[in-house]
């Protein structure tokens, strides 16, 4: 069964998308602008692109974990259970504990996501798994999990997926406050499963953040067309490249998006401008990489416990269950 939560109006995301790249814009220093935009209709296909590539060894490192270890995963899990997932994107990773869990007992899956394209995709992936009722929640991750939270039977165990090294674009210490804000919705004993990208040759790294192919220019630079359409911008993506670096002293790959030439860009929706030296960037996503130290100090400060972890040794990834205290 496929149903969904009302999702918040368009009007109120629109004005909010709208705040969020006027002060990231206008940031002294380093202008930014919020990864989870990069995720409209046509960046979670982008992104879907991205992870079939042969540079890009994360999602395929991932999936090997859940198919191969999914039964011992949700060994872990009291029953009866509920699954929550922030960020879901398309499903298809999902699936393996879904359906694991769904050898035992009927469940109901509640994916967050701001992107109503990428609810839709999730619930079509998932809906040939008779025994899951998935109910889309198109939020903001924390206030998705409050009203998941809010719904749970009293007598049910809630097990929350955070997949695919998203914690990782967190900057350090916000990546706590953020688990600390996701412990507070649920009760001790209940799980989070917490995908990490691992450390691994810089090279490597960069390969899968700048593919030959462009597939991820693409993407980052999709961004640019977004604020034009919906709020009237006069970007031109020819005039910006995208580019991939590694910060060795924060373990993070960034991506950013560079400006060819000295320019300024229009903002109609609310009538502003904002000028672009040459060679200045826009910094849109930070993709922090862990050690197996750093995850159990992540968790230690967000009030969880290591329960299991499991690491793909093909592409170095790990899968850590995680018990509130």
């Amino acid at each position: 069964m496929n149903t969904a939560i009302a999702a918040e109006p368009t009007a109120d995301l629109t004005a909010r998308f709208a705040l969020e790249v006027r002060d990231g814009l206008s940031k002294a220093g380093q202008k930014t602008l919020p990864s989870k935009y990069l995720y409209d209709a046509l960046g979670s296909a982008l992104f879907d692109a991205i992870t079939a590539l042969p540079e890009y060894g994360l999602t395929r490192a991932e999936e090997r974990i859940l198919q191969r270890r999914a039964e011992e995963i949700v060994s872990f899990v009291p029953r009866p259970a509920v699954v929550s997932e922030l960020g879901s994107g398309n499903g298809r990773k999902t699936r393996w504990i879904l359906s694991a869990l769904c050898a035992r007992e009927p469940l109901s899956y509640y994916p967050i996501e701001i992107s109503r394209a990428a609810l839709a995709s999730c619930e079509s992936e998932l809906r040939d798994i008779e025994a899951v009722s998935v109910v889309g929640v198109e939020r903001e991750y924390l206030d998705g999990l409050r009203e998941v939270a809010a719904m749970r039977p009293r007598d049910s165990h809630l097990l929350v997926l955070f997949l695919g090294s998203t914690i990782g674009n967190f900057d350090r210490g916000a990546d706590a406050r953020f688990l600390s804000s996701v412990r507070r919705f649920l009760r001790a004993g209940d799980s989070l499963l917490l995908g990490t990208d691992m450390l691994k040759a810089e090279e490597r790294m960069i390969a899968a953040y700048d593919d030959p192919l462009g597939v991820t220019a693409a993407f980052n630079l999709n961004l640019l067309v977004r604020i034009n359409r919906e709020l009237g911008a006069d970007f031109d993506p020819r005039q910006f490249a995208h580019e991939a670096r590694f910060n060795s002293e924060t373990s993070r790959i960034e991506m950013h998006i560079r400006s060819r030439r000295k320019q300024t860009v229009h903002i109609r929706r609310d009538g502003y401008r904002v000028t672009f030296e040459e060679g200045e960037t826009i910094w849109t996503e930070g993709c922090h990489k862990h050690s197996p130290e750093s995850i159990d100090e992540l968790a230690a400060a967000s009030g969880f416990r290591k329960r299991a972890q499991w690491v793909d040794a093909e592409w170095p990834f790990a899968e850590t269950l995680l018990t509130a205290c």
